[in-house]
């Protein structure tokens, strides 16, 4: 049985380290440095990673996104309390009485209110509170707080990067740190293998705030081709079969409008060659992904979209299979191995 030892490690460093959208630096730098390994590698206006190697055609550019999901304080009130707005798609169902990181001058611990149930009224046990209802105790009156915290700080949720039984983890921020590991581990595959086109990496910020990263980007790679690597939806109890994935299966091969259906066909054709485990997810519109920017960026990029299963999305415990991971990046390297083969 293969535990991906190495993919958990390269997963859990991405995991570590903060970067709620617009505010990436931290995240930026260290997948900078996992990058340079094997480019030279740069950051643009907006704060995305960028790297290029090789020459030749066609250009394949590869995406992830850095940007996590998260909090922006809008208010320190005259109690001391942080007022705050969702910075990205947070489940305002699963905030009440989280534990979570203030990023001002300093990092500061701190937890979102919530009301005792025997407090509660009885219309409020079947919803959950607006971001207008719920703030963040940091312990501090106003006096003390704004001199640590300031207006527009960005707060991540806490949650430690966990094993859980077989190849399954638990972690803050895997969407979409599993999209930058599977990446870094399909150059690593690469790296002994003779490919004579043109390859860039884009690891962008801003998805989950419109994907203004991508746009730009890929408008700046001009490449001949993209594969952007996201997560989507995981089978959980409760919930329907058919719009979701099993964990463990294998990478998710999308087939939507707006994705080009060649390089979808072909990805799911080398899968079945190459006995890589795969599974298809269709969309009947935008994919709601960096894809859906990358397409229309310049003079227009024939795109593809890999996506790892993830159950507990947007929450401090998401949860994805390693193994998910891996065959993501062995279908993107053998995707540009054979691309490569026609220049040969």
């Amino acid at each position: 049985m293969n535990n991906y030892f190495e993919v958990a490690a390269l997963l859990e460093k991405l995991c570590s380290t903060k970067g709620v959208s617009g505010e990436e630096n931290r995240a930026a730098a260290v997948a900078a440095e996992l990058l340079g390994r094997f480019m030279p590698v740069k950051t643009d206006a907006l704060g995305s990673v960028t790297g290029s190697m090789g020459e030749g055609t066609p250009h394949i550019l590869l995406d992830a996104h850095l940007d996590q999901i998260g909090l922006i304080v809008t208010t320190v009130d005259e109690d001391g309390f942080l007022k705050v707005a969702k910075c990205g798609g947070a489940d305002i169902r699963v905030l009440a009485a989280a534990e979570v990181t203030v990023h001002g001058n300093e990092d500061i611990f701190g937890v979102i209110t919530s009301t005792p149930p025997h407090l509660s009224k009885p219309e409020d046990s079947s919803k959950a509170k607006g971001f207008d209802e719920i703030a963040v105790d940091i312990g501090m009156k106003r006096e003390k707080a704004v001199k640590i915290v300031s207006l527009g700080d960005r707060i991540t949720f806490n949650g430690a990067f966990e094993r859980l039984l077989g190849n399954r983890v638990a972690s803050p921020s895997i969407d979409d740190r599993a999209g930058v590991a599977a990446i870094l581990r399909c150059l690593e595959i690469l790296e002994d293998k003779d490919i004579k086109c043109k390859i860039s990496v884009l690891f962008s910020v801003q998805e989950e705030t419109g994907g203004s990263g991508a746009q730009a980007g890929a408008f700046s790679a001009n490449a001949d081709e993209a594969i952007a690597v996201d997560v989507s939806f995981a089978s959980a109890p409760g919930v329907s079969g058919e719009k979701y994935a099993s964990l463990g299966e294998g990478t998710m091969i999308g087939y939507a409008p707006s994705l080009d259906y060649e390089m979808s066909r072909m990805l799911s054709n080398i899968a079945e060659r190459k006995d890589i485990p795969n599974q298809p997810e269709v969309m009947g519109g935008k994919t709601g992904t960096n894809c859906d920017e990358i397409q229309v960026a310049g003079k227009g990029v024939k795109t593809a979209l890999l996506s790892i299963p993830l159950r507990n999305m947007h929450t401090a415990v998401e949860v994805c299979d390693l193994a998910d991971i891996e065959s993501t990046a062995q279908l993107m390297a053998e995707y540009i191995t054979e691309r490569s083969a026609l220049n040969a």
